[in-house]
Protein backbone atom coordinates (compact mmCIF):
# COMPACT_ATOMS: atom_id res chain seq x y z
CA UNK A 1 0.00 0.00 0.00
CA UNK A 2 1.37 3.82 -0.87
CA UNK A 3 1.87 5.85 1.89
CA UNK A 4 2.32 9.01 0.03
CA UNK A 5 6.12 10.17 -0.75
CA UNK A 6 9.36 9.71 1.72
CA UNK A 7 9.72 12.39 4.32
CA UNK A 8 12.87 14.39 4.30
CA UNK A 9 14.24 13.36 7.30
CA UNK A 10 14.44 9.95 6.60
CA UNK A 11 16.93 10.31 3.47
CA UNK A 12 15.14 7.93 1.34
CA UNK A 13 15.70 8.23 -2.46
CA UNK A 14 12.11 9.44 -4.41
CA UNK A 15 10.16 6.46 -5.64
CA UNK A 16 10.92 6.44 -9.42
CA UNK A 17 8.77 7.20 -11.93
CA UNK A 18 6.26 4.31 -13.89
CA UNK A 19 7.72 4.48 -17.60
CA UNK A 20 6.25 1.96 -19.79
CA UNK A 21 8.57 0.95 -22.01
CA UNK A 22 7.16 0.60 -26.05
CA UNK A 23 6.82 -2.86 -27.29
CA UNK A 24 9.23 -3.94 -30.07
CA UNK A 25 8.81 -7.33 -32.38
CA UNK A 26 11.50 -9.22 -32.45
CA UNK A 27 10.17 -10.53 -35.74
CA UNK A 28 13.04 -10.24 -38.31
CA UNK A 29 9.85 -10.15 -41.13
CA UNK A 30 7.93 -7.16 -39.31
CA UNK A 31 11.27 -4.50 -38.75
CA UNK A 32 11.13 -2.09 -36.52
CA UNK A 33 7.37 -0.56 -36.72
CA UNK A 34 5.68 0.13 -33.57
CA UNK A 35 2.17 -0.52 -32.56
CA UNK A 36 -0.60 2.17 -32.34
CA UNK A 37 -1.19 0.77 -28.78
CA UNK A 38 2.41 1.33 -27.39
CA UNK A 39 2.57 5.04 -29.20
CA UNK A 40 -0.73 6.34 -27.04
CA UNK A 41 1.30 4.35 -24.08
CA UNK A 42 4.20 6.48 -24.45
CA UNK A 43 2.67 9.95 -24.64
CA UNK A 44 0.84 9.32 -21.23
CA UNK A 45 4.33 8.58 -19.82
CA UNK A 46 5.61 11.75 -20.87
CA UNK A 47 2.65 13.55 -19.50
CA UNK A 48 2.99 12.05 -15.62
CA UNK A 49 6.43 12.74 -15.84
CA UNK A 50 5.41 16.49 -16.59
CA UNK A 51 3.05 16.31 -13.46
CA UNK A 52 5.68 14.36 -11.50
CA UNK A 53 8.48 17.52 -12.37
CA UNK A 54 7.58 19.78 -9.53
CA UNK A 55 7.35 17.68 -6.46
CA UNK A 56 10.44 16.08 -7.61
CA UNK A 57 12.16 19.88 -6.83
CA UNK A 58 10.05 20.58 -3.89
CA UNK A 59 11.90 17.65 -2.60
CA UNK A 60 15.65 17.97 -3.31
CA UNK A 61 14.91 21.70 -1.61
CA UNK A 62 13.35 19.94 1.47
CA UNK A 63 16.76 17.44 1.49
CA UNK A 64 19.02 20.20 1.12
CA UNK A 65 17.36 21.88 3.43
CA UNK A 66 17.47 18.96 6.02
CA UNK A 67 21.28 18.71 4.84
CA UNK A 68 22.24 22.40 6.36
CA UNK A 69 20.42 22.08 9.31
CA UNK A 70 22.47 18.87 10.29
CA UNK A 71 25.81 20.47 8.95
CA UNK A 72 25.14 23.65 11.16
CA UNK A 73 23.54 21.65 14.30
CA UNK A 74 27.39 19.24 13.83
CA UNK A 75 29.49 22.66 13.75
CA UNK A 76 27.54 24.20 16.62
CA UNK A 77 28.50 21.02 18.99
CA UNK A 78 32.05 20.86 17.38
CA UNK A 79 32.78 24.51 18.19
CA UNK A 80 30.91 23.56 21.98
CA UNK A 81 33.32 20.93 22.31
CA UNK A 82 35.84 22.80 21.00
CA UNK A 83 35.29 25.99 23.53
CA UNK A 84 34.80 23.23 26.64
CA UNK A 85 38.02 21.83 25.72
CA UNK A 86 39.60 25.53 25.59
CA UNK A 87 37.67 26.56 28.91
CA UNK A 88 39.42 23.53 30.40
CA UNK A 89 42.68 24.47 29.21
CA UNK A 90 42.77 27.90 30.31
CA UNK A 91 41.69 26.73 34.18
CA UNK A 92 44.52 24.07 33.72
CA UNK A 93 46.60 26.80 33.10
CA UNK A 94 45.59 29.52 35.82
CA UNK A 95 46.07 26.92 38.36
CA UNK A 96 49.66 26.13 36.86
CA UNK A 97 50.11 29.90 37.21
CA UNK A 98 49.08 29.96 40.55
CA UNK A 99 51.10 26.98 41.78
CA UNK A 100 54.14 29.13 40.19
CA UNK A 101 53.44 32.06 41.77
CA UNK A 102 53.16 30.50 45.15
CA UNK A 103 56.59 28.70 44.71
CA UNK A 104 57.82 31.91 43.61
CA UNK A 105 56.85 33.86 46.42
CA UNK A 106 58.29 31.02 48.72
CA UNK A 107 61.77 30.71 47.10
CA UNK A 108 61.73 35.06 47.41
CA UNK A 109 60.93 34.63 50.67
CA UNK A 110 63.68 31.87 51.69
CA UNK A 111 66.10 34.10 50.00
CA UNK A 112 65.41 37.28 51.61
CA UNK A 113 65.48 34.72 55.15
CA UNK A 114 68.99 33.98 53.49
CA UNK A 115 70.56 37.05 52.94
CA UNK A 116 69.00 38.22 56.32
CA UNK A 117 71.14 35.22 58.30
CA UNK A 118 74.33 35.54 55.87
CA UNK A 119 74.24 39.37 56.53
CA UNK A 120 73.51 38.98 60.44
CA UNK A 121 76.01 35.97 60.14
CA UNK A 122 78.51 38.25 58.86
CA UNK A 123 78.27 41.12 61.94
CA UNK A 124 78.65 38.36 64.14
CA UNK A 125 81.79 37.35 62.56
CA UNK A 126 82.86 41.12 62.30
CA UNK A 127 82.07 42.04 66.30
CA UNK A 128 83.83 38.60 67.02
CA UNK A 129 87.13 39.93 64.79
CA UNK A 130 86.66 43.17 66.18
CA UNK A 131 86.57 41.91 70.08
CA UNK A 132 89.60 39.38 69.12
CA UNK A 133 91.32 42.59 67.99
CA UNK A 134 90.77 44.22 70.54
CA UNK A 135 91.89 41.41 72.91
CA UNK A 136 95.43 40.79 71.22
CA UNK A 137 96.33 44.67 71.19
CA UNK A 138 95.90 44.76 74.84
CA UNK A 139 97.87 41.50 75.65
CA UNK A 140 100.09 42.74 73.08
CA UNK A 141 100.42 45.88 75.21
CA UNK A 142 100.73 44.30 78.72
CA UNK A 143 103.51 42.15 77.00
CA UNK A 144 105.45 44.85 75.69
CA UNK A 145 104.95 46.75 79.14
CA UNK A 146 105.92 43.37 80.78
CA UNK A 147 109.20 43.54 78.33
CA UNK A 148 110.06 46.95 79.01
CA UNK A 149 109.72 46.10 82.89
CA UNK A 150 111.95 42.65 82.63
CA UNK A 151 115.21 44.97 80.33
CA UNK A 152 115.00 47.80 82.80
CA UNK A 153 115.26 44.88 85.67
CA UNK A 154 118.45 43.46 83.16
CA UNK A 155 119.88 46.51 82.66
CA UNK A 156 120.17 47.06 86.21
CA UNK A 157 121.49 44.23 86.99
CA UNK A 158 124.07 44.24 84.45
CA UNK A 159 124.84 47.55 86.19
CA UNK A 160 125.64 46.58 89.51
CA UNK A 161 127.47 43.19 88.11
CA UNK A 162 129.78 45.75 86.06
CA UNK A 163 130.68 47.96 88.82
CA UNK A 164 131.41 44.92 91.06
CA UNK A 165 135.10 43.52 90.82
CA UNK A 166 137.64 41.97 93.19
CA UNK A 167 139.77 44.95 93.91
CA UNK A 168 136.84 47.13 94.41
CA UNK A 169 133.50 44.76 95.09
CA UNK A 170 129.48 46.57 95.44
CA UNK A 171 128.96 46.21 98.86
CA UNK A 172 125.47 46.50 98.29
CA UNK A 173 125.64 43.26 96.07
CA UNK A 174 127.92 41.41 98.56
CA UNK A 175 126.46 42.05 102.27
CA UNK A 176 128.71 39.91 103.24
CA UNK A 177 131.59 42.85 102.73
CA UNK A 178 129.84 45.00 105.41
CA UNK A 179 130.91 45.79 108.70
CA UNK A 180 129.46 43.90 111.54
CA UNK A 181 127.77 46.87 112.91
CA UNK A 182 126.57 48.15 109.82
CA UNK A 183 125.37 44.87 108.80
CA UNK A 184 123.39 44.11 111.80
CA UNK A 185 122.44 41.07 113.05
CA UNK A 186 121.46 38.12 110.82
CA UNK A 187 119.52 34.65 111.61
CA UNK A 188 120.65 32.47 108.80
CA UNK A 189 120.28 33.23 104.98
CA UNK A 190 118.71 37.18 104.84
CA UNK A 191 118.23 37.79 100.63
CA UNK A 192 119.44 41.53 99.81
CA UNK A 193 116.74 44.12 98.74
CA UNK A 194 118.40 45.13 95.74
CA UNK A 195 114.51 44.75 93.69
CA UNK A 196 113.66 46.63 90.58
CA UNK A 197 111.33 49.09 92.33
CA UNK A 198 115.12 50.85 94.68
CA UNK A 199 117.58 50.36 91.43
CA UNK A 200 115.40 51.72 88.21
CA UNK A 201 115.28 55.14 89.40
CA UNK A 202 118.63 55.55 88.87
CA UNK A 203 119.47 53.56 86.09
CA UNK A 204 115.80 53.66 83.47
CA UNK A 205 116.16 57.57 83.08
CA UNK A 206 119.28 57.06 81.17
CA UNK A 207 117.29 54.36 78.94
CA UNK A 208 114.93 56.94 77.97
CA UNK A 209 112.14 54.71 80.81
CA UNK A 210 110.68 55.69 84.04
CA UNK A 211 109.55 53.41 86.01
CA UNK A 212 106.88 54.03 89.09
CA UNK A 213 104.72 51.92 91.11
CA UNK A 214 100.89 51.96 90.41
CA UNK A 215 99.38 53.30 93.77
CA UNK A 216 96.77 55.71 92.16
CA UNK A 217 93.60 55.25 93.37
CA UNK A 218 90.29 55.65 92.19
CA UNK A 219 87.02 56.75 93.14
CA UNK A 220 84.00 57.10 91.25
CA UNK A 221 82.49 60.33 90.75
CA UNK A 222 78.64 59.42 90.72
CA UNK A 223 77.60 62.51 88.60
CA UNK A 224 79.98 61.38 85.70
CA UNK A 225 78.92 57.88 86.40
CA UNK A 226 75.20 58.57 86.46
CA UNK A 227 75.45 60.78 83.02
CA UNK A 228 77.23 57.68 81.53
CA UNK A 229 74.98 55.20 82.50
CA UNK A 230 71.74 57.54 80.72
CA UNK A 231 74.25 57.66 77.53
CA UNK A 232 75.32 53.82 77.53
CA UNK A 233 71.36 52.93 77.35
CA UNK A 234 71.80 54.77 74.50
CA UNK A 235 74.81 55.14 72.82
CA UNK A 236 75.17 57.97 70.32
CA UNK A 237 77.57 60.51 69.11
CA UNK A 238 75.06 63.28 69.78
CA UNK A 239 77.26 65.80 71.08
CA UNK A 240 73.83 67.28 72.79
CA UNK A 241 73.77 64.79 75.45
CA UNK A 242 74.84 65.37 79.08
CA UNK A 243 77.96 62.69 78.98
CA UNK A 244 79.42 63.99 75.45
CA UNK A 245 78.67 67.59 76.28
CA UNK A 246 80.40 67.28 79.53
CA UNK A 247 83.59 65.84 77.46
CA UNK A 248 82.84 67.77 74.52
CA UNK A 249 83.53 71.03 76.87
CA UNK A 250 86.04 69.33 78.99
CA UNK A 251 88.58 67.83 77.03
CA UNK A 252 87.68 67.59 73.28
CA UNK A 253 87.61 71.19 73.17
CA UNK A 254 89.96 72.23 74.69
CA UNK A 255 92.45 69.75 73.23
CA UNK A 256 91.80 70.61 69.91
CA UNK A 257 91.99 74.40 70.39
CA UNK A 258 94.99 75.14 68.53
CA UNK A 259 96.26 78.73 67.69
CA UNK A 260 95.33 78.44 64.05
CA UNK A 261 91.73 78.64 64.45
CA UNK A 262 90.49 77.56 60.73
CA UNK A 263 92.52 74.63 60.39
CA UNK A 264 91.11 73.74 64.19
CA UNK A 265 87.91 73.89 62.93
CA UNK A 266 88.74 71.44 59.78
CA UNK A 267 90.67 69.43 62.13
CA UNK A 268 87.64 68.71 64.75
CA UNK A 269 85.39 68.25 61.96
CA UNK A 270 87.29 65.57 60.28
CA UNK A 271 88.40 63.54 63.41
CA UNK A 272 84.28 63.42 64.23
CA UNK A 273 83.78 62.52 60.52
CA UNK A 274 86.65 59.76 61.41
CA UNK A 275 88.32 61.07 58.02
CA UNK A 276 91.79 62.50 59.30
CA UNK A 277 94.89 60.55 58.18
CA UNK A 278 97.98 60.76 60.11
CA UNK A 279 101.27 59.57 58.29
CA UNK A 280 105.06 60.11 58.42
CA UNK A 281 106.42 62.60 56.55
CA UNK A 282 107.89 61.48 53.58
CA UNK A 283 111.30 62.72 52.04
CA UNK A 284 109.36 63.87 48.83
CA UNK A 285 108.65 67.86 47.44
CA UNK A 286 104.61 68.21 48.42
CA UNK A 287 102.44 71.63 47.61
CA UNK A 288 102.50 74.62 50.16
CA UNK A 289 99.10 75.04 51.90
CA UNK A 290 99.36 78.06 53.65
CA UNK A 291 97.03 78.45 56.39
CA UNK A 292 96.71 82.32 58.55
CA UNK A 293 100.18 83.00 56.53
CA UNK A 294 101.88 80.00 57.89
CA UNK A 295 104.05 77.87 55.46
CA UNK A 296 102.52 74.08 56.01
CA UNK A 297 104.61 72.61 53.35
CA UNK A 298 107.62 73.56 55.74
CA UNK A 299 108.64 70.47 58.63
CA UNK A 300 110.11 73.33 60.81
CA UNK A 301 106.88 75.20 61.12
CA UNK A 302 103.70 73.23 63.38
CA UNK A 303 100.61 74.15 60.92
CA UNK A 304 97.86 74.08 64.31
CA UNK A 305 100.57 75.49 66.78
CA UNK A 306 102.66 77.88 63.96
CA UNK A 307 105.69 76.74 66.20
CA UNK A 308 108.93 76.32 64.84
CA UNK A 309 108.96 72.82 65.83
CA UNK A 310 110.96 69.66 63.91
CA UNK A 311 107.46 67.54 62.31
CA UNK A 312 107.69 63.96 62.06
CA UNK A 313 104.06 63.76 60.96
CA UNK A 314 101.33 65.36 58.65
CA UNK A 315 97.95 65.08 58.10
CA UNK A 316 95.27 64.87 55.25
CA UNK A 317 91.77 66.37 55.83
CA UNK A 318 89.64 63.80 54.26
CA UNK A 319 89.84 63.12 50.05
CA UNK A 320 91.88 65.91 50.38
CA UNK A 321 95.46 66.38 48.39
CA UNK A 322 97.02 68.96 50.80
CA UNK A 323 98.77 67.94 53.38
CA UNK A 324 99.77 70.16 56.87
CA UNK A 325 103.01 69.23 58.82
CA UNK A 326 102.10 69.25 62.52
CA UNK A 327 104.65 68.77 65.66
CA UNK A 328 104.98 65.90 68.01
CA UNK A 329 103.10 67.93 70.79
CA UNK A 330 99.87 68.77 68.43
CA UNK A 331 100.03 65.11 66.93
CA UNK A 332 99.66 63.47 70.77
CA UNK A 333 96.57 65.94 70.93
CA UNK A 334 95.16 64.81 68.02
CA UNK A 335 95.33 61.21 68.27
CA UNK A 336 94.05 61.41 72.15
CA UNK A 337 90.75 62.80 70.68
CA UNK A 338 91.31 60.08 68.17
CA UNK A 339 91.65 57.21 70.40
CA UNK A 340 88.81 58.53 72.61
CA UNK A 341 85.88 58.64 69.56
CA UNK A 342 87.83 55.21 68.52
CA UNK A 343 86.90 53.72 71.87
CA UNK A 344 82.94 55.77 72.00
CA UNK A 345 82.26 54.18 68.50
CA UNK A 346 83.62 50.33 69.61
CA UNK A 347 81.16 50.95 72.56
CA UNK A 348 78.26 52.05 69.79
CA UNK A 349 78.82 48.93 67.85
CA UNK A 350 78.39 46.97 71.06
CA UNK A 351 81.90 45.52 70.80
CA UNK A 352 82.25 46.68 74.56
CA UNK A 353 80.01 45.20 77.21
CA UNK A 354 81.12 45.68 80.72
CA UNK A 355 80.08 49.04 82.33
CA UNK A 356 82.33 49.52 85.24
CA UNK A 357 85.56 49.05 82.99
CA UNK A 358 84.42 50.65 80.27
CA UNK A 359 83.73 53.74 82.26
CA UNK A 360 87.28 53.76 83.77
CA UNK A 361 89.10 53.29 79.60
CA UNK A 362 86.86 56.20 79.15
CA UNK A 363 88.10 58.29 81.85
CA UNK A 364 91.66 56.96 81.33
CA UNK A 365 91.12 58.58 77.36
CA UNK A 366 89.91 61.16 78.89
CA UNK A 367 93.30 61.49 81.02
CA UNK A 368 95.43 61.32 78.16
CA UNK A 369 93.72 64.04 76.00
CA UNK A 370 94.24 66.36 79.23
CA UNK A 371 97.85 65.25 79.69
CA UNK A 372 98.50 66.12 76.20
CA UNK A 373 96.28 69.51 76.42
CA UNK A 374 98.65 70.55 79.03
CA UNK A 375 101.53 69.59 77.06
CA UNK A 376 102.56 66.13 78.02
CA UNK A 377 103.28 63.40 75.40
CA UNK A 378 105.53 60.45 74.90
CA UNK A 379 108.99 60.92 73.62
CA UNK A 380 109.43 59.55 69.65
CA UNK A 381 112.05 57.02 69.16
Amino acid sequence: MWSGPPQPDQGLPPPLAAVPVPWKSTDPCQGHRESPGALVETSAGEEAQGQEGPAAAQLDVLRLRSSSMEIREKGSEFLKEELHRAQKELKLKDEECERLSKVREQLEQELEELTASLFEEAHKMVREANMKQAASEKQLKEARGKIDMLQAEVTALKTLVITSTPASPNRELHPQLLSPTKAGPRKGHSRHKSTSSTLCPAVCPAAGHTLTPDREGKEVDTILFAEFQAWRESPTLDKTCPFLERVYREDVGPCLDFTMQELSVLVRAAVEDNTLTIEPVASQTLPTVKVAEVDCSSTNTCALSGLTRTCRHRIRLGDSKSHYYISPSSRARITAVCNFFTYIRYIQQGLVRQDEPMFWEIMRLRKEMSLAKLGFFPQEA
